[in-house]
């Protein structure tokens, strides 16, 4: 006998009681997100102080956390929380600064990946954040010291620590050497 099971909606997660773990929502089915390591955060903090600084500056948008959710499809509803993801101010504008998820995709993603991430799991999130309208995502491997960068026309550049990761159009003026973001190693 087969049993339904009952998916959840965006706005049921974000209303959901705070059990202090970092969830997502794909398809409808909540997933929950192991804490990263000391290495992740590092990276994570780096490069998003970076770029707030730099957006901050020019008023161009937002960079956001972690702890930001996107809704990226609905019925069955997709939200997604990116390592750092940055929106353009027009946009912010135009929908304004929404107290819940934000509706539709960061302009920018960035991902870090950690020890128990999964590629065919990354490769999904960036093909979501793509076809939900981002603009470009980022994927920083701390392990091989490299940077992906997606495109939305379907372009894909592997960054080494010799190279810089550019803002564009997206973020003008916003470059970041590679090797800065990645702690020294020991």
């Amino acid at each position: 006998m087969a049993t339904e099971s009952r998916l959840m909606t965006a706005d049921e997660l974000f209303w959901r009681p705070d059990d202090n773990l970092r969830h997502e929502l794909v398809k409808g089915e909540i997933t929950t997100m192991t804490p990263a390591g000391f290495e992740h955060g590092e990276i994570i903090m780096e490069l998003a102080t970076r770029m707030r600084i730099h957006v901050k500056q020019r008023r161009l948008g937002s960079v956001l956390s972690s702890d930001t959710g996107f809704i990226l499809s609905r019925d069955p509803d997709t939200v997604r929380a990116p390592d750092v993801s940055f929106v353009v101010a027009s946009r912010i504008e135009r929908i304004g600064s929404p107290k819940t998820f934000f509706p539709g995709a960061p302009d920018l993603a960035v991902e870090v990946v950690s020890p128990n991430d999964r590629v065919n799991e990354l490769d999904e999130k960036v093909q979501e954040y793509l076809a939900a309208g981002s603009q470009e995502v980022w994927v920083i491997n701390p392990k091989t010291r490299t940077a992906t960068v997606y495109r939305n026309d379907g372009t894909v550049a592997v960054l080494t620590e010799r190279d810089a990761l550019n803002g564009g159009s997206l973020i003008p003026g916003f470059t970041c050497a590679v090797a800065d973001i990645f702690p020294t190693p020991s």
